[in-house]
């Protein structure tokens, strides 16, 4: 069974991935926020174990997640001009 040429893509492996990598890195800096702020609560101990590693990933976290949500736009945006530019012709 072959695929028709004329199918559009929705969506394109480079945007979905883009997708997942944002959500990744948003979800994991705002879990380690609020597993952060439950730890303070707690009044645990950070300066050992996993600590210093959940205080700081958010700091790290946070900006590529936003970077990335900015390339995610870029890359649609270039997509979408193209298909309407082929639609176009």
């Amino acid at each position: 069974m072959t695929v028709a040429e004329n199918t559009p893509v929705t969506v394109n492996r480079n945007e979905r991935i883009l997708a997942y990598m944002v959500a990744s890195s948003l979800g994991l800096s705002l879990i380690c926020i609020v597993v952060t702020l439950i730890g303070s609560m707690a009044a645990a101990n950070k300066a050992e174990g996993l600590w210093p590693l959940i205080t700081i990933l958010p700091t790290v976290g946070l900006p590529i997640g936003f970077i990335l949500i900015v390339v995610l736009l870029i890359t649609t945006a270039i997509r979408r001009s193209r298909a309407a530019r082929d639609d176009a012709k």
